[in-house]
């Protein structure tokens, strides 16, 4: 078979693939037609759910950053005239932040930033003595999927808990977070804390045990020289 022949071939078969897949679709129309309105459709849908998300994430990173410079202004020099932004006391200003704690954590809870400000309002109430309010909140930052935040929720909770007289609480959570450790909550973190609990309550022999655990893991660091501390005759 010569070459012009079979080009021809080639010719004729496509030009059938083509006349049958142009038959198919005339004949099967309305479904096309639909497949192609629902595949813009979920387009649609994708693209405007990323706008959605884009604008909220923006608006609540604003309204946590505002919380947050409320929680970190200045507070005023005695004898100094009011300022824009100055609070006159800590209480002041850990109720105003609180508020704003609050309405982010009500507003934005289902995202990251909503997440935080449940730990910032557990740690503003606990500012303002109201300790039930501060535990429900710190609670739900605990449960978060980010092990950082809710590492940090878990290690305020215990120092609650130990300030509450629940030790067997706040002995639980230290053991966790020594388990489980994070980039904002070490487990030499957790295990000073717990060995100062245990100190506190008479259990020294367990105490010494966990400064020496922490002084040897942690040789060059800030918690190591707390620990070697604890362990020097007279301290």
């Amino acid at each position: 078979m010569d070459t012009q022949t079979r080009h021809a071939l080639k010719g004729d078969k496509f030009a059938e693939a083509t006349k049958t897949g142009v038959s198919w679709v005339s004949g099967h129309r309305e479904g096309v037609v639909r497949w192609a309105v629902s595949a813009g459709a979920a387009v649609l849908v994708v693209v405007a759910a990323w706008v959605f998300w884009n604008v909220r994430t923006t608006a609540a990173d604003a309204a946590l950053g505002a919380a947050l410079d409320t929680y970190t202004a200045p507070l005023a020099i005695p004898g100094a005239p009011p300022q824009k932004g100055v609070y006159a006391t800590a209480k002041e200003r850990a109720q105003a932040a609180n508020q704003q704690f609050v309405a982010v954590a009500n507003q934005y809870g289902w995202l990251p930033q909503g997440a935080r400000a449940h730990y910032f309002a557990g740690v503003t109430y606990a500012d303002l003595g109201q300790t039930s309010q501060s535990e429900a909140e710190l609670k739900i930052a605990a449960d978060s999927w980010s092990r950082n935040l809710a590492n940090l929720a878990k290690l305020a909770l215990a120092g609650q808990y130990r300030q509450s007289g629940r030790d067997n609480d706040a002995i639980a959570l230290y053991n966790e977070l020594a388990a489980k450790p994070s980039t904002t909550v070490p487990a030499t973190v957790a295990q000073l804390d717990l060995a100062d609990l245990y100190s506190a309550t008479g259990k020294t022999e367990q105490a010494r045990a966990l400064w020496a655990k922490v002084k040897d893991a942690d040789k060059d660091g800030m918690a190591g020289s707390i620990a070697a501390q604890k362990l020097t005759p007279g301290q």
